[in-house]
């Protein structure tokens, strides 16, 4: 029951703005449901039992009995971490909002609308259950850039749409065949099947398209910095902050226990495109003019990070490709809130533009220092606690994949300090850098909390691999003993040191 009340609470709040008589009657009742759920979702973590590897707080009710359909829901620790990272988002994405004026109603609809969407995504136990919410996720945000955006709006969301629901149809037909196979729609029927391995081959590969598509991993991730380049500020941090983990949420849930032997048979073409993907992302991300598309590119590195960790079929580095989704979420999110706050001031996102703005904007200065040393993994922080124990974890079973990797923090630490360097400081120049003025108390309480946690998590760690490890251990056990062995040796060792930082 609770879990239904954390996913539809949203979505009532949606509906809600329809019968709201202002702009300001909306904002609120927009920020009143988002913060009401995220309340719920705590509630939830407070029933969840972290030494329980198996789905909890289940949900199971008749949806199309027909076909064998059920509306089922539950979460284990994978699960958890990003529901609640959900919800504790979007309430800050809204008050991000809170000077937005066109077409307020339907603007603040999108995102309630969305936040459900990917939270039943998190939740959902029922393959087509699964699936609606995954393609339903691509119509508020196909809406938030096509309507909200920038001049290329309609192109970049577009572009979004075609891509996403293209991997969405092919991950269809998959699921279509497992129900052929097992008699329903049941996420746990489908897991005791005993397919050939020429049959999870390519469903392997349908499910790996719709799901590297969402991450994005590369070659398939173009579609994202026109995303993130026309998106409105919140859609942004929506789409970096949340978005992309349902794409590393759905390898590890469904891409990894449905087809085990496939999975093992990928590993080393798909870690080569992570190597691929860190390095290309980190390579063009220094050399962009734009910040926002930095950041975007910047994206496709860290994310590139996330599924190596996932892939290296370990348990520190699959846990730790968990909590980096977390991290990067929280790390890139305020990244992207701090360059719409910029722009709202100058109007402009060419890192040329900007030059000493330290001396006249220290406040934001230093929460945009704190959140580039996060992205680059400074130990201390919430980025280092994940990526470090992705490359630990992935050099016990596949060194060259971890050797390549580590390159791509040294390359993100050149992109991200020079962008800060060249933005805020060196010589005041210019009018415009004159008359910037500092953050307003309004966006100083929307980035603290995100502060907060990117300091918490990186000293201590533990709450998150304590939820995490439990059912990251059951599904590499469940793929081999092999596989879950690889990693044992290193995980608890991992969780002493997330103690002790």
């Amino acid at each position: 029951m609770l879990l239904s009340i954390v996913l539809f609470l949203p979505l009532v709040g949606a509906i809600a703005l329809s019968f709201v008589p202002d702009d300001r009657s909306a904002k609120l009742t927009a920020l009143v449901a988002s913060a009401a759920a995220f309340v719920a979702s705590l509630v939830l973590v407070a029933q969840f039992d972290t030494g329980n590897p198996d789905l909890q707080l289940t949900v199971d009710a008749e949806w199309i009995p027909a076909i064998g359909a059920s509306f089922a829901l539950a979460v284990d620790g994978i699960s958890l971490l990003l529901v609640v990272l959900t919800t504790f988002m979007t309430p800050l994405i809204i008050l991000a909002s809170w000077d937005h004026r066109d077409r307020v109603r339907g603007y603040l609809a999108a995102f309630l609308a969305l936040e459900t969407a990917v939270l039943g995504v998190f939740t959902a136990t029922d393959l087509l259950l699964f699936y609606v919410f995954f393609e339903f996720s691509l119509v508020p945000m196909y809406l938030i850039i096509g309507m909200w955006g920038g001049a290329n709006r309609r192109y970049a969301a577009v572009k979004f749409f075609l891509y996403t629901m293209l991997g969405g149809l092919l991950m269809l037909v998959g699921i279509l065949y497992l129900f052929g196979q097992a008699g329903s729609f049941d996420y746990q029927a489908a897991r005791e099947l005993s397919l050939p391995v020429g049959t999870q081959r390519w469903l392997f590969l349908v499910f790996f398209a719709a799901f590297a598509i969402k991450v994005p991993l590369f070659p398939v991730h173009t579609w994202l910095p026109d995303a993130h380049t026309e998106a409105p500020t919140a859609g942004s941090v929506f789409l970096a902050a949340i978005l992309l983990k349902l794409g590393g949420y759905g390898l590890l849930r469904f891409s990894l226990p449905l087809f085990p032997e496939a999975t093992q048979e990928f590993v080393p073409w798909i870690l080569a495109l992570c190597v691929i993907g860190i390095l290309y992302g980190a390579i063009v991300a220094l050399m962009q003019k734009d910040v926002k598309k930095l950041v975007a590119y910047s994206s496709v590195a860290h994310m590139g990070f996330v599924v190596l960790g996932i892939f290296a079929l370990n348990v520190t580095a699959t846990s730790a490709g968990v909590v980096q989704m977390v991290n990067h979420g929280l790390s890139t999110g305020a990244l992207f809130l701090l360059i719409g706050f910029l722009y709202e001031r100058r109007h402009t996102r060419q890192i040329a533009a900007f030059s000493g703005l330290a001396r006249r904007v220290p406040v934001m200065a230093g929460f945009w220092l704190v959140v580039t040393m996060s992205s680059l993994a400074l130990p201390g922080l919430n980025g280092f606690v994940g990526e470090f124990p992705i490359l630990l974890g992935t050099y016990q079973t596949v060194p060259w994949a971890a050797v390549l990797g580590a390159f791509g923090v040294v390359l993100a630490a050149l992109y991200l300090l020079w962008a800060y360097q060249r933005m805020f400081h060196g010589p005041l120049e210019g009018a415009d850098n004159e008359h910037t003025v500092d953050l307003k108390p309004r966006e100083i309480g929307v980035l603290t909390p995100l502060v907060v946690l990117i300091v918490l998590i990186g000293v201590y760690p533990q709450p998150l691999y304590d939820a995490v490890v439990p059912s990251v251990e059951r599904v590499l056990t469940e793929m081999g003993g092999d596989v879950a062995a690889a990693g044992d040796d290193v995980v608890r060792p991992l969780s002493d040191a997330g103690a002790s930082r």
